[in-house]
């Protein structure tokens, strides 16, 4: 009874976007045995990592809708894996300008510091650094906190939101920040561009907030790697290539009672498997994640003869003419967000197999905390 006292508070407190799903169901298929095969729901049998006997959770209560809504999500690329403990008190960082300037105009943001690499070495709040803008899928890069107010009513608040349908979108190239005369000038212009992922997994490691999530983070890393590598798609922090999956560790999101948390963000059919019938799929081949390329010729009237040449020739491709055909053909950013939470090691295989490749959940009612489809137009508050 008090458990549902308190849910039902929770749900109160959180509100109803008018777009809000009722049911894991509604937001995210779910797997079935007759369509994704008999083995859908099985944990991985191969997995050899284990948390410390010492950890443990809240394993009873209601996960599914009590998560307060967000409209855009930023990572602060900070080079590190644990912060205070309240990255806003990072003193002198891009966390804690954002965190006291002006509010985007397109509602709320979720600021999270995370572990991707700065441009600078040893990483430095006194340097310039990169931003991750969700659900955009845009670097923005070379910003300080004194550009922080540029770059909230410039580029986030004319970005696309979680609420927003899917659809094209172009935001600036360049900014040139009305900084003082005296200031360098190789601080006074921010550049953005299309983040290279098909889909980003996003982990909490914020040990100053839980101890858990220090502990998970690293071992679920490893045992993701080890699934994504052999499909090709894993990509380390400073892997570029375009297409794959970028993992991240991220700070405190909430929570941690229920570590550990993952937020899968995916492009709209990110590997071409969405409609994929894995129980009735005619060879492996069909089975086979495809490469941006491939999905580009596909949106763009199917793949010829001509096509498949025409792919081989795309493979040597640089970031640069990936960036400028990414704008041609507009980007849309995130279709997705899955937000799960008491993933364990052995859950791994079957998050990249169907959450990360096809935008499916395994165990909604165990797992799954919430998130959006733009695509469909539903969200979890």
């Amino acid at each position: 009874m008090f458990r549902s006292l308190l849910s039902s508070a929770k749900s109160l407190a959180i509100g109803d976007s008018g777009n809000k799903a009722t049911k894991p169901e509604d937001l995210f298929p779910v797997v079935s045995k007759e369509v994704d095969g008999d083995d859908c729901d099985h944990d991985c049998a191969t997995c050899t990592i284990t948390y410390p006997r010492s950890f443990k959770i809240d394993e009873e209560d209601k996960l599914f809708g009590l998560v307060k809504g967000w409209e855009t999500h930023v990572l602060v690329a900070t080079g590190k894996t644990d912060w205070v403990r309240d990255v806003a008190d990072e003193k002198g960082s891009v966390m804690q300008a954002i965190a006291e300037a002006k509010a985007p105009a397109n509602g709320k943001l979720m600021l999270s510091a995370s572990n991707i690499p700065t441009p600078h070495h040893p990483p430095s709040y006194s340097e310039p650094t990169t931003l991750l803008l969700l659900p955009a899928f845009i670097l923005i890069e070379n910003v300080t906190p004194a550009t922080v107010p540029l770059v909230l009513e410039k580029i986030i608040s004319q970005a696309p939101t979680n609420s927003t349908p899917l659809a094209p979108f172009s935001l600036p190239r360049s900014l040139e920040a009305p900084l003082p005369e005296a200031s360098p000038a190789y601080i006074k212009e921010l550049t953005t561009r299309p983040c290279p992922h098909q889909a980003l997994i996003l982990l909490c490691s914020q040990k100053t907030r839980d101890a858990r999530c220090g502990q998970s983070a690293p071992l679920l890393r490893k045992e993701l790697q080890r699934h994504l590598q052999p499909l090709g798609l894993y990509r380390d922090l400073d892997d570029e290539r375009p297409g794959g999956v970028g993992i991240y560790f991220i700070s405190h999101v909430g929570g941690h009672k229920y570590s550990a948390n993952m937020l899968v963000y995916r492009r709209p059919d990110a590997f071409g498997l969405d409609h994929v019938e894995r129980a009735k799929a005619e060879g492996d081949q069909e089975l086979v994640p495809k490469k941006p390329e491939e999905l580009r010729r596909r949106k763009q009237g199917g793949v010829t003869k001509e096509g498949e040449e025409e792919g081989k020739q795309e493979e040597g491709k640089g970031q640069e003419e990936e960036e400028e055909e990414e704008e041609e053909n507009g980007e849309v950013g995130a279709a997705q967000c899955i937000w799960l939470a008491r993933v364990k090691p052995e859950d791994c295989e079957g998050i990249v197999k169907f959450t990360v490749l096809q935008g499916k959940v395994i165990k909604p009612q165990s797992q799954l905390r919430g998130g959006f489809d733009r695509q469909r137009g539903v969200l979890s508050w």
